[in-house]
């Protein structure tokens, strides 16, 4: 019997997560990346934040979804059956805002271990942490073999710097830092966006798929058909990068002046993002190479 059979990249579902502090986002964020993904199905949207989720609708760019609040207790064994539960009805996407409340909220996986710790008399936490561990890994499974797509949001712990603005004033500035979930957790996503909250601004500490490589942006519809793309074809980033660099080279060909050059990199220039940092740095040297041939040619 042959273990080992040639390597081939197939079809996905995505696996996505989302994190930031409050107010950089991540809801409103993690529904246009939704409506990318779901355009021909059905999102659904567990709401583990009051029904805080429901005030998104109507706003531009979102898409139509449905919606379930989850009050406490917040255990992994109720997010697995929400999860299900949305699979039965056909969702294509599923949104899980927040996940961190299966850890740090009421009921949640730290609150069980420190019920568990109280019934163990006179054992450690590590006796504690053999009950709960299987509970936490069931809700991380359901999400992993999840036939939907699932975008899952995460509070960062919130701190504050202070920096310089460009006036010299100084000014507090809050940051995300580390999730609230697991240690770890992060390993079991295609893609991990970091939001942040002075212009919900992302950017990928994890990204397998290479597509967001060095970006900086704000996530929306497109950010999801960009890794529906990527999830559904199967082409390699550097496959799509290079057919994407062939076309904004022969239109380049074509421009006969210098001004005309300048106008059409500012206008097409957010789609720029799509090309790998390689291929980038290639369209600006071969953008540098052609207007120093046309003002020679103006001379």
């Amino acid at each position: 019997m042959a273990f080992f059979e040639i390597a081939q990249r197939k079809k996905a579902k995505l696996r996505l997560a989302i994190c930031g502090p409050s107010g950089s986002g991540k809801t409103h964020s993690a529904l246009l990346v939704a409506a990318g993904l779901g355009q021909k199905g059905k999102i659904f949207l567990i709401d583990t934040e009051h029904g805080s989720a429901s005030l998104e609708t109507g706003k531009p760019g979102i898409p139509e979804f449905f919606h379930a609040s989850m009050d406490p207790p917040f255990t992994p064994r109720r997010y697995v059956e929400y999860i299900h539960e949305a699979e039965d009805q056909g969702a294509e996407v599923i949104i899980i805002d927040s996940l961190s409340h299966a850890w740090s909220g009421s009921g949640g996986v730290l609150d069980m271990h420190d019920q568990a710790s109280k019934a163990l008399k006179g054992s450690n936490s590590w006796a504690a942490w053999r009950e709960v561990t299987p509970e936490h890994n069931a809700l991380v499974d359901a999400m992993l073999q999840s036939r939907s797509h699932i975008i899952a949001t995460l509070r960062t712990k919130t701190a504050w710097e202070v920096v310089e603005t460009d006036k010299g004033k100084k000014m507090p500035r809050k940051i995300g830092l580390k999730p609230e979930q697991r240690e770890g957790l992060e390993y079991e996503f295609t893609v991990v966006f970091d939001l942040s909250v002075e212009g919900h601004v992302a950017t990928a500490s994890k990204d397998r798929t290479s597509l967001f490589d060095g970006l900086h942006f704000v996530p929306g519809m497109e950010t999801g058909q960009r890794l529906l793309g990527w999830l559904e074809i199967g082409k390699e980033p550097g496959e799509e990068s290079q057919r994407l660099l062939s076309e904004f080279k022969a239109h380049v060909d074509t421009i006969a002046h210098p001004v005309h050059l300048t106008n059409w990199w500012k206008k097409h220039e957010p789609e720029f993002s799509r090309l790998i940092p390689k291929d980038r740095q290639d369209l600006i040297d071969y953008c540098a190479r052609k207007k120093k041939v046309l003002i020679n040619e103006a001379a």
